[in-house]
């Protein structure tokens, strides 16, 4: 008793555990499926959702069209935001150029990056969201808001691309170099994802086959439906298609350094120094641009060399200013409103000097990220002013600094309006700096200017080799962007000194270091300074080595996937057919065992058919004796043959119905309901047997009789017996019932 006890307590608790895991696993299902159908298509209550068949349309063509716009618009959403996080080099470009036109100062950049970065997220999630759900195998319903958001998103990101080609080529050209820095990393993160991709590959193309292999099984009234609606070679097709594109795009990538450029993969003898660096307007980020305290933070930081802006008053004086006007560094908004939109050059130099330069710069920070600022410096910044070209020589020629600058001339009506570059050439005479730490970059007068000085460096544009020969020039100053598609290696051919500008971001000064430039104008002097190697260098014998080791990883761990779920597969699948066989056995059982079922309480109905599964021995039986032969109903129940083709020679009744077995994936239970056969009086108890086949044809109808004679011990619906009924009944004789 304490056993029996014990027994039926451990089964209590197994049967309430198993019962909970079940409701929190269908919990969190219902769960996962409401949310998917929630955020796709706004439909926040759980249903049955009906599941298609694989290799049949996931939706309608509807549907089908506007999942074609969300991808649409997920892969312009990314090239967006790809070609605009690749050019955060030039973001305060861009915010100066905004100034100009709306006149108010912002970060805009950062704003049109967080756009960018929330049409990409929205975009991302909503693709998963539809994904997701054609793995569940629930139809696409996209609600009418993601519709509308969809166009939007492809309206405002068609707009940004075509703005940003029309009037912003040069951002395409950093994209560009960033893939070629980029590169090889980028080769090795995308083999990453493949293994990653190839984990759900691998389930689909192992179910895909499942489903293949059991539509050959059918029998030949289901194989009549899938020749009208081709189920299976859309199957074929599918499975086909997944996995050829999956190879073709692994083998793409595994072959993708044999075309990749990278400056930054070259042996370490050929890596130059360290290109010297010059301070855009001083050190902008540390102090107000342009100012004293600019270009000593500058020569704190140790450059090479200080660039600057040079302007020349009503009254010939040259002093330091970049913008046409003086609204965006000056305070002259509040001193002179009626004023702030004049020419730089038209004001005389004390007004200019009175002006506050310093005031914007702490309102504003230009940059963004920048560090804050001490105390002491803040207070610095806040009075500084416009300094003259004479101060910030004198700071050079103490500090022994190249000097490079750009030169505007005065607009009509100036009084140096022809003659501002012979102004600036004697100023620079006078302060006795050395003529050789002044690279002269402005190109007008320059005849005039070789004749006075010398001594001076002449610095041309991107010229070609023969102009620059014919000029007698061997310093070039240009854009980056410009610098690495046009020509670079013929300038470092021909010994050119090679000075870019404006470089800030870490990885854009790597490129320009492995590519050998001599020099660059910075505003980040802070953090390009700190760098003692370049980023993203390797020598080509350690990516080789790289490249190998990871395509042959990669290679045995998706072999090692796709076995594996490919092997699984095929284990569930015997199960099945182990399962199904076992059951179908144990409808079988022998003549001798059969008065253990013969009880009073059969009933005199046979219960409702049942929806049988593709794996029950029903549909093994009917396959392999009914094969050939075309069915004339469509029920998908299944219903036993009227009438047995065998022949007999006694007057027996055959029997009017069959047996009907039900197999499910989570238990194993069977089902025998037969009404019991009559036997009229003047008829013979037994057949004549002519031959061994009619035989044993009547052996099975007379096993079936007996069958339909057992009285079950237990509930109607089951045939499972104990080990203990098997045991008490051993050996009884079954009765023969006489006419």
């Amino acid at each position: 008793m304490e056993e029996t006890q014990a027994e039926s307590t451990g089964k209590s608790r197994n049967t309430i555990e198993n019962v909970s895991l079940w409701i929190e696993q269908f919990f969190n299902y219902k769960c996962y499926i409401t949310l998917l159908t929630g955020c796709y298509s706004c439909q926040w209550q759980y249903g049955e959702w009906e599941k298609p068949e694989l290799g049949s349309c996931c939706c309608s063509r509807k549907e089908q069209f506007f999942f074609l716009c969300l991808v649409t618009a997920f892969i312009l959403s990314v090239l967006f935001l790809f070609v605009w996080v690749e050019t955060s080099n030039e973001y305060n470009s861009f915010d100066w150029v905004v100034f100009l036109g709306t006149g108010c100062w912002f970060f805009w950049s950062i704003l049109v990056l967080c756009a960018g970065g929330i049409l990409t997220v929205y975009t991302s999630l909503l693709l998963l969201f539809g994904f997701l759900l054609l793995w569940e195998r629930i139809e696409l319903t996209l609600h009418t808001s993601h519709k509308v958001f969809i166009f939007l998103v492809i309206i405002l990101c068609s707009f940004l691309l075509g703005v940003l080609n029309q009037f912003w080529k040069d951002k395409w050209l950093i994209a560009g170099l960033s893939l070629q820095i980029f590169a090889p990393f980028v080769h090795l993160s995308l083999i990453t994802v493949m293994v990653i991709i190839s984990w759900p590959l691998a389930i689909c193309m192992a179910h895909l086959e499942t489903e293949v292999k059991r539509r050959y099984m059918m029998d030949n009234y289901e194989h009549e439906i899938l020749e009208k609606c081709n189920v299976f070679q859309r199957l074929r097709a599918l499975q086909v298609t997944a996995g050829l594109s999956f190879l073709i795009i692994l083998l793409c990538l595994y072959l993708m350094p044999l075309g990749i450029y990278s400056p930054c993969v070259l042996k370490k003898e050929n890596l130059g120094p360290k290109p010297a660096l010059f301070g855009h307007r001083g050190a902008p980020m540390l102090a107000p641009e342009n100012t004293m305290m600019s270009f000593e933070k500058a020569v704190e930081f140790g450059v090479s060399g200080l660039e600057t802006d040079i302007y020349v008053s009503v009254d010939h004086v040259p002093f330091l200013m970049h913008d046409y006007d003086l609204t965006r560094t000056t305070n002259i908004i509040e001193v002179l409103p009626s004023a702030a939109s004049n020419h730089s050059s038209n004001f005389n130099w004390t007004f200019l000097s009175s002006l506050n330069a310093g005031q914007w710069f702490l309102k504003h920070k230009p940059f963004f990220g920048m560090k804050p600022l001490s105390e002491a410096d803040q207070k610095r910044a806040g009075n500084q002013s416009i300094p003259q070209l004479s101060e910030f020589l004198e700071l050079a020629k103490r500090e022994e600094k190249i000097v490079l600058f750009d030169l505007f001339g005065p607009p009509p009506g100036h009084p140096l309006r022809n003659t501002f570059v012979r102004r600036v050439v004697r100023v620079i005479l006078d302060s006795k700096i050395e003529q050789r730490l002044i690279f002269w970059l402005p190109g007008f007068d320059r005849e005039y200017v070789k004749y006075m000085a010398p001594g001076f460096q002449h610095v041309g544009r991107l010229w070609s080799i023969e102009e620059l020969t014919q000029k007698n020039i061997s310093i070039i100053n240009v854009d980056y962007k410009r610098l690495f598609y046009s020509g670079l290696r013929d300038y470092k051919k021909a010994k050119i000194y090679i000075h870019v500008y404006v470089i800030n971001e870490p990885w854009l000064f790597s490129l320009a270091w492995c590519s050998n430039v001599n020099s660059v104008t910075t505003d980040n002097i802070e953090l390009l300074s700190q760098l003692s190697h370049p980023l993203f260098f390797m020598t080509p014998g350690y990516y080789l080595l790289m490249w190998l080791f990871l395509d042959v990883a990669s290679a045995i761990i998706i072999g090692v996937i796709f076995c594996y779920h490919w092997v699984k597969e095929l284990r569930r699948e015997r199960w099945l057919e182990t399962t199904a066989s076992a059951d179908f056995e144990r409808l079988n059982l022998p003549t001798e065992n059969s008065e253990i079922q013969r009880t009073p309480h059969l009933p005199s109905k046979p219960p409702a058919q049942i929806g049988r599964s593709p794996w029950t021995p029903e549909v093994h039986y009917e396959s392999s004796t009914r094969r050939g032969k075309n069915r004339t109903h469509t029920s998908q129940f299944v219903k036993a043959p009227k009438k047995k083709p065998v022949p007999f020679k006694n007057k027996v009744k055959p029997l009017t119905q069959g047996f009907q077995h039900t197999q499910e994936s989570t238990t194993s239970q069977a089902s025998l309901q037969t009404p019991q056969p009559t036997l009229k009086e003047d008829e013979s108890p037994g057949p004549v047997i002519e031959d061994s086949s009619k035989k044993n044809h009547l052996t099975d109808i007379t096993e079936n009789i007996d069958i339909s004679h057992r009285k079950p011990e237990v509930a109607p619906d089951s045939v499972n017996l104990t080990a203990k009924n098997k045991k008490e009944f051993q050996g009884k004789k079954p009765t023969t019932q006489k006419s």
